[in-house]
């Protein structure tokens, strides 16, 4: 096997995930600043143009950090990140559906339209003048999480999973692209200091 890989919180979030479950993959890096991924040979494996991207040892391509990851959860042994029953699983895979809708797609999206726009105006269609209400929403749905992070430990549960992973990429992200982490968020805050001290979080 092999992962196409790139800078961005959606490789990250694959690498993370393999850090934390000892899964060591050959890498190709994909020079999205450059554009890379936006023409051959790559588009043959991706033609969504997106990073990362999976190519198994037959030629197969699986896209999109969740089922990449899931795949590798699957296919090695090891404790799984996405639970070991399927109660656990199920709130796995809900919490990190609502970390996704709520909070990474506005997040990133927020970043496209604004401080990204000169990267991604000639790719993707995009809404400068949505760019502030869609960070304000992310913001909004943080608040939420702050909240429900007074009474377990991590996003789905008591245990770390892939949730955490996914929030705490898009999170650090956000750090860097204009979108912190608002330390009023006191119970977030602490969740994000826990995580980002795993020896995972800095691969």
């Amino acid at each position: 096997m092999k992962l196409y890989t790139s800078i961005g919180p959606n490789p990250h979030v694959v690498r993370m995930y393999m850090a934390e479950r000892d899964i060591t993959l050959p890498t190709q890096d994909v020079d999205i600043v450059k554009g890379e991924n936006l023409g051959e040979p790559y588009l043959s494996v991706n033609p969504a143009a997106q990073s990362p991207a999976l190519e198994l040892d037959d030629g197969t391509i699986i896209t999109e950090i969740w089922p990449i990851c899931e795949y590798l959860d699957e296919t090695h042994t090891g404790d799984s990140l996405f639970g070991a029953n399927p109660e656990e699983r199920a709130q796995t895979r809900r919490w990190t559906r609502w970390v996704d809708l709520n909070v990474l797609e506005p997040m990133t999206n927020g970043f496209r339209f604004s401080e990204g726009l000169a990267m991604f105006k000639d790719r993707t269609r995009c809404l400068p003048d949505a760019a502030p209400g869609l960070k304000a929403r992310a913001q909004d749905k943080l608040k939420f999480l702050d909240g429900q992070l007074a009474s377990r430990a991590y996003v789905a549960g008591d245990s770390f999973s892939f949730a955490d992973i996914m929030l705490f990429c898009f999170l650090a992200f956000g750090n860097q692209v204009g979108q912190p982490l608002n330390p009023a968020f006191q119970h977030l805050t602490a969740w994000f200091e826990k995580v980002g001290a795993r020896p995972s979080a800095s691969v």
